[in-house]
């Protein structure tokens, strides 16, 4: 075999040394992380190209993932506007809770309040419902007519001073403000006209001033005609103030809730000679007096109903698990639709 020789450098020397060609494995490479030149070794060159391709990937999904947060940014509402007479978004139930009762009593409790009505007649309770963070409080015309002075207990426990800002007693509702109010949880405001019959649905109210009761049912029926008195003071009703009403002079026993009528039939009393007629949702969610104002909701959190009027049957006698008052599963409420119609009216201080 041939030697190859090639010289030490030394220009000034004449020693020859063996010379020996590269392996290819040890191929010379221009790789910069090892010098211009440098060996560079089998496991090395199989490992560039997958960790070009780690970073690669890993600059991507950065990018990705701030395109990402920028449109969660984007598309999640940072300021649902609540106050100054705007409904704001507060009571949707959370993902983990969906459809259950526990889920929508925890969303929505906090926006239901106890109207506590007093007039030179006699002191009255009901439920309210909040729809802005400021304090606007929807409830029936018939648990603040009449009154001279409106307490609202919050579900906290916090007494406020209430104004009525506007009433329509066609439609029994009304409008109640606090005052010196902020930051209150207001309600979601559903839609009604999407509701079935055999819809699961939860009540929320002060039953015989039980603040924040929470009961739970269905729909029974839609589009009921419900009728019931128009004026306070009807026959005698001065001072009930709607279910819950605490027996104003000469009033009727409160615990047959308000008079009202259907098919033709007059029911916990005489409704008088002025009344007005409603389409109600019928429910078998248990109602009873003191219920009236409070919310009718759908699994979803939304308000799909004032809770109005319920059946209360006669002949009752004494209080408590003796007597026979109380619900029967009849119980009805005015469609959400109809309140989101009236607002603007009663904002503007329609009938106060």
């Amino acid at each position: 075999m041939t030697d190859h020789y090639r010289s030490s450098g030394d220009q000034g020397s004449s020693a020859q040394y063996p010379y020996y060609p590269p392996r290819p494995e040890y191929a010379p490479t221009a790789d910069p992380a090892l010098g211009s030149g440098a060996p560079a070794p089998a496991e090395h060159r199989r490992a560039k190209r997958p960790v070009a391709l780690l970073a690669a990937v890993a600059i991507a999904a950065a990018a990705i993932g701030g395109g990402a947060a920028t449109l969660v940014q984007q598309l999640s509402p940072a300021d649902q506007a609540a106050g100054g007479g705007s409904a704001a978004t507060g009571t949707n139930v959370s993902q983990s809770s969906k459809g259950t009762v526990a889920g929508v009593a925890q969303a929505v409790s906090p926006s239901i309040v106890e109207i506590s009505a007093a007039s030179g007649s006699g002191q009255s309770t009901g439920s309210g419902v909040i729809i802005t963070s400021d304090g606007e409080i929807v409830t029936n015309n018939h648990v603040i007519s009449g009154a001279s002075e409106i307490k609202v207990q919050l579900n906290d426990g916090k007494s406020h001073t209430a104004e009525v800002v506007g009433t329509d007693p066609d439609k029994d509702l009304a409008l109640i403000k606090l005052r010196n109010a902020s930051g209150l949880k207001a309600a979601t405001l559903g839609d009604s006209d999407q509701v079935k019959v055999g819809d699961e649905v939860v009540a929320i109210g002060s039953p015989e001033g039980l603040t924040g009761t929470v009961t739970s049912g269905i729909v029974s029926a839609l589009d009921r005609d419900v009728t019931v008195a128009k004026d306070e003071g009807q026959d005698g009703q001065s001072g009930q103030g709607g279910q819950g009403g605490q027996g104003g002079q000469g009033g009727v026993d409160p615990r047959q809730g308000w008079p009202f009528e259907f098919g033709g039939q007059q029911f916990n009393g005489d409704t008088g000679s002025s009344t007005t007629t409603y389409k109600a949702i019928q429910t078998d969610a248990s109602l009873n007096p003191g219920n009236s104002g409070g919310a009718l909701i759908d699994m979803d959190g939304r308000i799909i109903g004032i809770n109005s009027a319920m059946y209360a049957p006669s002949g009752s006698s004494g209080s408590g698990a003796s007597g026979s008052s109380g619900s029967v599963g009849l119980g009805f409420a005015i469609p959400v639709d109809t309140l989101k119609a009236d607002l603007d009216q009663l904002r503007d201080g329609a009938g106060a």
